[in-house]
């Protein structure tokens, strides 16, 4: 049973990567793996080993290496917009309150002063976000698999874009469901994107209004997480995957069934009939 879910794991973060590099193909016109095997041929050697470095220091920044790939994308597509500063434009995707909490940003500049040293002036920051996402898969129990690359940095960065696109936590399914139509998403790409919670971690200042008003959380794990998180917000991190947080797999989705999703979006998963019926098929069986 371990195997098959650390299988199926696999092919949801695939997916997931798959369907964000999707949302916006200006930024990658003419991708192609191996884009900078002449140009730059040690680019993804160099990148997984200061991923690597970073994870084995702090594991839970796998995920937020994952949620900044999606964060960016969501947005104006994978252009790596949401690394840029504020310009006279205003504030920067980074400055908007949907993307206040997100971390590893170190990490890419990190990746991209190792790359610089080796070929300068060649590899783009947007593939280096959609490479550190695969390797922040790889790394946390993961298969490798080829990314496309080639892309171009937009140059363009908005918090009113990131505030206006990207999905709330506590988003309910008619939200959910509009936000990622207008994506040209489906379904299918909600539930799947929504297993990024596989690995990761919260706090109760996001959860406690859910716990203390509206919860359909089991009763028993409602209990345990009031004595953790206090009314008002205090308390400590809390996993998002309770117990299997640094580990790609299918647990996510069988504690969803369970009623053990901590985010109001992961549980909305559960209040439409095609969105219940994925979730169930993944906490069981390979994507296909």
């Amino acid at each position: 049973m371990a195997v098959q879910t650390r299988v199926v794991s696999i092919f949801f973060i695939q997916l997931v990567l798959l369907a964000v590099s999707g949302l916006n193909r200006v930024s990658g016109a003419g991708l192609q793996t191996g884009f900078y095997d002449e140009s730059c041929p040690e680019a993804e050697t160099i990148a997984l080993k200061t991923i690597r470095q970073a994870i084995s220091k702090d594991g839970t920044i796998a995920a937020a290496l994952l949620r900044l790939h999606f964060h960016d994308c969501f947005v104006r597509g994978c252009e790596a917009s949401v690394l840029l500063d504020a310009a006279e434009e205003g504030d920067a995707e980074k400055d908007a309150s949907s993307n206040l909490s997100l971390r590893g940003y170190d990490v890419i500049d990190d990746v991209k002063s190792a790359i610089e040293k080796s070929c300068p002036g060649v590899v783009s920051c947007a593939d280096i976000l959609a490479l550190a996402a695969r390797d922040a898969v790889r790394l946390t129990g993961g298969s490798s698999w080829k990314v496309e690359t080639g892309r171009r940095d937009g140059r363009i960065s908005l918090s009113k874009e990131a505030d206006e696109n990207l999905p709330s936590s506590n988003f309910n399914i008619a939200q959910l469901k509009q936000n990622f139509v207008f994506k040209g998403l489906t379904k299918k790409d909600l539930v799947v994107l929504s297993g990024a919670h596989t690995i990761g971690v919260t706090s109760c200042l996001v959860i406690n209004d859910r716990l203390y008003n509206f919860t359909a959380l089991d009763p028993t794990f409602a209990s345990e997480l009031k004595k953790k998180c206090k009314p008002g917000g205090g308390g400590p991190v809390l996993e998002l995957d309770q117990g299997s947080s640094t580990i790609s797999d299918a647990h996510f989705y069988k504690a969803v069934r369970q009623n053990r999703g901590l985010l109001t979006s992961d549980a909305a998963l559960l209040n439409d009939p095609l969105t219940l019926a994925y979730v169930k098929r993944q906490s069981t069986s390979p994507v296909k």
